[in-house]
């Protein structure tokens, strides 16, 4: 098992490697130089550098005077020190700002993942033991619902019910208009209430996916010779599903839920941008619309991170629920 973590954290480091000079080209390769853009608001402040020396103290800043291999290694070091810049649009730190935005996003990211998993699961088994029933029939038709609709659609239409017709959420924003004037638990619930609608469109638009993909598996386990063995030797039937079946079913399972959890971390985009939410999903997109390369680079470096190390929990989980993987 050693050997295999070993193994899989080295690819794992290749591939970042690999991931991150790409995105530092696509960076250097943009037809429009916001570098330029960025010295010249910089130089029309009152008491600012002229526009030509701006502009050679930003390009040597990001290495962006230099080849890219050069500028790639000089980016790379300054990261692994971790120093990122100063983001040219929420004018601090980089690191400052991400950890400024990425509490918001763990907890929606945490709670509606949960929330998924406790439903969507369920569900599944629910439906592939009572498979062809009014019930299956019922939790397929919801489940495909929700994977067909849209983020911004499905969102859009619980505003105008319980924000516009219903009036009991916020339009939008974290917290009400009367916030400075509410005690300690007045602020969390006030919060609260601005997070219910966001978590409800997170939870409905993944959980389908979830419920199939649960279904699906569950019904080729339960097609098996070891449960109708089991079944013949007189065993009940939620002993054949729970502790026999449902625990195959993890196997594959792994792999999705596993596959998801960068979404704890790297923000949901739309969603926080439809509810105007300062998730770091919402201020990536705002750092990428106004030029933040800065921002930018870390956010787009974040999200492989991040990616590389679900892969890698979930081959671990792999090997831990499965071992035959190990033994190959």
């Amino acid at each position: 098992m050693r050997n295999y973590i070993i193994k899989r954290v080295l690819l794992s480091i290749l591939i970042l490697f690999c991931v991150t000079f790409i995105i530092y080209v696509l960076m250097r390769s943009l037809p429009a130089s916001y570098v330029e853009t960025m010295a010249m608001q910089l130089s029309q402040l009152q008491g600012a550098k002229p526009y030509e020396e701006l502009l050679a103290q930003l390009n040597a800043q990001y290495g962006l005077d230099q080849s890219i291999p050069v500028g790639y290694v000089t980016w790379l070091g300054d990261a692994l020190t971790g120093n990122f810049g100063d983001s040219w649009k929420w004018n601090v730190p980089v690191i400052t700002e991400f950890k400024n935005s990425i509490g918001l996003s763990i907890v929606m990211g945490g709670i509606s993942f949960i929330l998924e998993l406790v439903i969507a699961i369920p569900l599944g088994i629910v439906a592939a033991t009572r498979q062809n029933s009014r019930v299956d029939y019922t939790i397929t038709a919801a489940a495909l619902v929700g994977i067909s609709l849209p983020t911004f659609f499905f969102a859009t239409l619980l505003k105008l019910l319980f924000s516009v017709k219903l009036g009991w959420f916020d339009l939008y924003g974290l917290v009400g208009r009367n916030y400075a004037q509410l005690d300690s638990m007045g602020k969390f619930l006030d919060m609260a209430n601005h997070l219910v609608l966001p978590i409800a469109t997170l939870v409905i638009v993944s959980v389908g996916s979830l419920v199939r993909y649960t279904r699906t598996n569950m019904l080729e386990v339960l097609n098996a010779d070891y449960i109708r063995t089991a079944r013949a030797k007189g065993l009940s039937e939620h002993v054949v599903i729970y502790k026999h079946a449902f625990r195959n079913t993890l196997i594959p399972l792994v792999t999705i839920v596993g596959g998801s959890l960068p979404g704890l971390f790297t923000g949901a985009l739309i969603t926080e941008t439809l509810f105007s939410l300062p998730g770091i999903g919402y201020n990536s997109y705002q750092s990428m619309i106004a030029g933040d390369i800065p921002f930018t680079m870390f956010y787009l470096a974040f999200l492989a991170i991040m990616t590389l190390a679900s892969n890698l929990l979930s081959d671990i989980l792999y090997a831990v629920v499965d071992p035959r993987v190990r033994i190959s």
